[in-house]
């Protein structure tokens, strides 16, 4: 599993940088995200424009006011 804590990048950079590191993912592993706020957006993108995401694994939990942690799993075929 990849972690990543978005929350020091500067938010122009930041889905860029999710992207990315999901792209170097193996077929079914997932990319755990830190972040500031519900990345309900990243979701929808990744939903409309990654074909190897597999939004059925996808989950978010609120940890503290501004911590998120989100994963996104990779599709294993």
């Amino acid at each position: 599993m990849t972690r990543l804590d978005v929350r020091e990048i500067p938010p122009v950079n930041r889905h860029p940088t999710i992207h990315d590191a999901f792209a170097e993912l193996e077929p079914g592993e997932e990319l755990t995200i830190v972040n500031d706020h519900e990345p309900k957006p990243l979701f929808y993108e990744f939903q409309a424009e990654v074909e190897a995401f597999d939004p059925d694994g996808y989950s978010v939990e609120r940890v503290a006011d501004e911590k998120f942690v989100a994963t996104f799993p990779k599709r294993a075929d």
